[in-house]
């Protein structure tokens, strides 16, 4: 079978589909795991995690931060942030990258409107990308945003145990945390992924600088997040010690 003479839509079992539009994710392990080689453009990406690790965000930000930020530098436009489990903290962004003052942050009451102003960024020609929290969301309401989805990056990030009920999105991921980052493909256009895809749970830079200031004696240890005490709403902010 010729492949090429293919559509998009059709494609062997044994192959990833081909996406017709991606965006590298800047993770080479996962790229090589994802149809297109990347990120879709014109679909869902559900993430799903335990209930602790979603209400910090903080490997949501490990994941995402690279993909933002290669896209932030070659189109212009901000990313909407709806229902963000903590208001981010603007250094820390900037050093990974990304450009907080691009940056929208939308806080609703009611799952219904969160997911109307989900809608409406992704209906916003100005909005690259949508990161919504959206853990009470139903098939449905996922099957719009789903069908919003066209040339911006949509992920919807859940609760683990909704990898039981079924999904309309093309590409699920279900993250666990640890030393390293461990993601599991739980669905995508392709045959199954049987191993899990590790990432360093540091940048590069971060790591090889934390590196040079241990002391020979002194054992790794594993990053940590810390919240700020103060008044609501809270901060994510890294500890590096």
């Amino acid at each position: 079978m010729n492949r090429s003479r293919l559509p998009a839509q059709v494609w062997p079992a044994r192959m990833l589909a081909q996406q017709a539009q991606a965006w590298p994710s800047e993770h080479p392990a996962l790229d090589a795991q994802l149809p297109g080689g990347g990120w879709p453009l014109d679909g869902l990406v559900e993430l799903l995690q335990e209930a602790q690790a979603l209400s910090t965000g903080a490997s949501i930000w490990q994941l995402l931060a690279p993909a933002l930020v290669s896209c932030m530098a070659d189109r212009p436009g901000g990313v909407v942030l709806v229902n963000a489990p903590h208001v981010p903290f603007g250094p820390a962004l900037q050093a990974r990258g990304i450009d907080s003052e691009r940056l929208i942050c939308v806080q609703a009451d009611s799952a219904q409107t969160r997911l109307w102003a989900a809608e409406q960024a992704l209906r916003c020609a100005d909005v690259l990308a949508v990161l919504a929290w959206l853990p009470q969301a139903r098939r449905m309401q996922l099957q719009r945003l789903n069908v919003l989805a066209k040339d911006k990056l949509l992920f919807v990030m859940r609760e683990a145990r909704a990898r039981y009920e079924a999904s309309p999105a093309p590409l699920r991921l279900l993250i666990q945390e640890g030393e390293r980052l461990e993601l599991q493909l739980l669905k995508r256009r392709g045959p199954p992924c049987m191993q899990p895809v590790a990432l360093t749970a540091l940048p590069e830079r971060l790591r090889a600088l934390l590196a040079s200031r241990r002391r020979p004696s002194e054992p790794a240890r594993s990053p940590a997040i810390a919240l700020s005490d103060s008044a609501l709403p809270l901060q994510a902010v890294p500890q590096l010690y």
